[in-house]
């Protein structure tokens, strides 16, 4: 809803509340179409400022609401910028002109989260971007470092700490810009033969940033993140504390950010399906980060409404530690519902 003066009301705009005269008469009922009449009847009552509706009052769900609020269209037009930035930079390095430049890196990092109003927000915003397919790889990474900066301070870390998973975030997929991008996003199953071949971008990964002024935890984190807990990962099958603590951070963000990213052959995944997933896995990752961030990725929605499996919405007031995508929930008319004991209902979306 906004303001605007009643001059420049246009027809078929919508009045966004009731219009009361100052004898407490309602002259226009909200919901009500503009017209040449409803025009003259303000001019009548001297009614110089009108609410109208705009698009983000007919948005249905919560992410159609973000889509379409001034914070999200800010924020997309620094991150384009970012984006373009990122896309030289990272160009420029690959063809060996200059060295890579971790200060610009993460003065491209700091440009697009200032813009950010709120510190969370950052994550619903990157839900909402659907890049040019040409440039899906580089937004992965551009995302992922994003995406660290919010799960940072999540873990506790201190700036340098979180900087330099910031830093993790940017390049650990860098080896995937030397494989064929219809390999690297293929919609359909790998073979086993292109599987294999998808595997190799940890090592040339490692190779691009070997001999550049790199911190060595990024080294680990490039050629690690997809070793898994469990030892069940590659290049090296490490497993528990042999994956650098860093790598196994950017192991859950590297999934996190794929889950969540829109594509156009695929939908995003909702932050409860990510958390589901998350937990049917959990063995692959340490449980102990894995556990913190989904903890703030859910609480990040208590107070939300979701939408059930039985077409019922009911608001988010309470997440099970015992299964984070089981949240308690309450209905409009009081009534709650805990999907804990409710296992025939399932969340389809957030409102």
């Amino acid at each position: 809803m906004k303001d605007i003066a009643r001059m420049a009301l246009q027809k078929d705009m919508e009045i966004a509340k009731d219009i009361i005269s100052g004898m407490g008469e309602i002259i226009v009922k909200a919901n009500t179409k503009v017209t040449d009449q409803i025009i003259q009847k303000l001019a009548r009552y001297n009614i110089m400022v009108v609410p109208i509706m705009e698009d983000v009052d007919y948005a249905v769900t919560y992410f159609e609401k973000i889509r379409l609020s001034e914070g999200f269209r800010r924020f997309e037009k620094v991150y384009r910028e970012g984006m373009d930035q990122y896309k030289n930079l990272i160009k420029v390095f690959l063809d060996g002109t200059i060295s890579l430049p971790m200060d610009a890196l993460m003065e491209i990092y700091h440009m697009i989260n200032d813009s950010v109003d709120v510190h969370n927000k950052t994550l619903d915003y990157l839900y909402n971007l659907l890049p040019n397919e040409e440039d899906l790889t580089y937004a992965h990474c551009l995302n992922s470092a994003l995406i660290a900066g919010v799960f940072g301070p999540w873990l506790g870390f201190r700036k340098e700490e979180n900087d330099l998973l910031i830093k993790c975030g940017f390049l650990y997929d860098i080896g995937k810009f030397k494989l064929p991008n219809e390999l690297i996003w293929k919609p359909s199953r790998l073979t086993e033969i292109e599987f294999t071949q998808m595997k190799t971008h940890t090592i040339l990964g490692f190779q691009l940033l070997q001999g550049q002024k790199v911190p060595e935890t990024v080294l680990k984190a490039t050629l690690s993140h997809h070793e898994r807990f469990d030892g069940s990962g590659y290049p090296s099958r490490l497993h528990d504390l042999q994956i650098d603590y860093y790598a196994r951070i950017i192991a859950i963000i590297d999934s996190y950010e794929a889950m969540t990213s829109l594509r156009t052959w695929r939908e995003s995944k909702h932050p409860f399906q990510v958390i589901d997933i998350f937990l049917g896995d959990a063995f692959k990752y340490d449980m102990d980060i894995l556990r913190q961030i989904l903890f703030n990725v859910a609480n990040h929605l208590i107070g939300q409404k979701v939408l059930l499996s039985n077409d019922v919405k009911a608001e988010v007031v309470l997440i099970n530690q015992a299964n984070m995508a089981r949240p308690l929930l309450r209905e409009d008319n009081g009534t709650f519902i805990d999907l804990m004991s409710r296992t025939d209902l399932k969340i389809m979306g957030i409102y």
